[in-house]
């Protein structure tokens, strides 16, 4: 059975991301020329930068790794949220999951740039791993048309954070003599204090290590905010050197045309000197014949 007209198109988009970038713009337009109704969104596609297209790469060429990468996000995603709901979860198992999906992955993406004879720059490298650690995103996997930076808190929207168990720490009042000892029998009332005190002393220790323990979630997740941050402001940066570059390019092939239109005149006003100089000499021969 033959493909409707929308599933060749979207097979020819999926074949277009997979093009050396020089030849994405041409493959581009043309197919948007044969689209039909289609043209208009196939026209909007932007060409990806070298990070993005490295990723999308990376999911036609290595899906298995590309696979376990958005897993392990995934998972370490769920599991964030679990710890900010106050239910239990193990959240170093699933960073260094993560973590480790993430150098295998990366280590793939750049070995397929390498291999493709594309720019492997440490600031391509950069945008390469934030793009990576922002996986999954919006648009279609291997359809990547720009770079991506890692999420923060945003992540993490519409989680309700679990209130703080409210605990008592202080010690218990002292029982009353003779409670819990049979009729007749001494009470050990310094024994009783020892006990009363230990077991206050403990639920201290308890309380201030729960205390403890919400203060490093608490600094790891702003300790990630910050990472994403930076992280964003870095593409940022590498988008507008990417930009600069291209205006750079621009500029010298200006520069270029502009000098081959200075020679090109140069040697038109060469040329009409001598002319010049031609005319004169048969003028003053004229002169001394008449």
């Amino acid at each position: 059975m033959a493909k409707a007209p929308e599933a060749e198109i979207e097979a020819e988009i999926d074949k277009l991301f997979q093009l050396p970038p020089a030849d994405f713009t041409a493959a581009r337009n043309a197919l948007a020329k044969g689209a039909g109704g289609q043209a208009a969104p196939i026209k909007a596609l932007s060409k990806p930068p070298i990070a993005a297209w490295a990723v999308n790469q990376l999911y036609w060429k290595d899906p298995e790794r590309y696979e376990a990468l958005v897993d392990a996000a995934n998972e370490m995603r769920k599991t964030h949220r679990a710890v900010i709901e106050g239910r239990k979860a193990d959240l170093r198992s699933a960073g260094r999951e993560h973590e480790l999906a993430l150098e295998a992955a990366l280590r793939s993406t750049m070995a397929l740039l390498k291999d493709a004879g594309q720019p492997a720059t440490d600031a391509t490298k950069h945008a390469v791993l934030n793009t990576l650690r922002a996986l999954p995103s919006a648009e279609p996997a291997g359809r990547l048309t720009r770079t991506l930076a890692p999420g923060g808190f945003e992540m993490l929207a519409g989680v309700t954070p679990a209130e703080p168990s409210r605990r008592r720490t202080e010690a218990p009042a002292p029982a009353k003599a003779g409670a819990g000892f049979p009729k007749g029998k001494a009470v050990d009332s310094k024994a009783e204090r020892e006990a009363a005190k230990q077991l206050a002393r403990e639920r201290e220790q308890r309380a201030a290590a729960e205390r403890a323990l919400r203060d490093a979630e608490q600094r790891v997740r702003q300790a990630e905010f910050e990472a994403a941050r930076a992280a964003r402001d870095a593409t940022k940066a590498d988008r507008l050197l990417e930009e600069a570059l291209r205006d750079l390019e621009a500029a010298q092939e200006a520069f270029k045309e502009a000098e081959k239109a200075a020679e090109k005149t140069a040697r038109g006003r060469d040329t009409a000197d001598r002319q010049l100089e031609q005319a004169r000499d048969a003028l003053q021969k004229a002169r001394a014949r008449l």
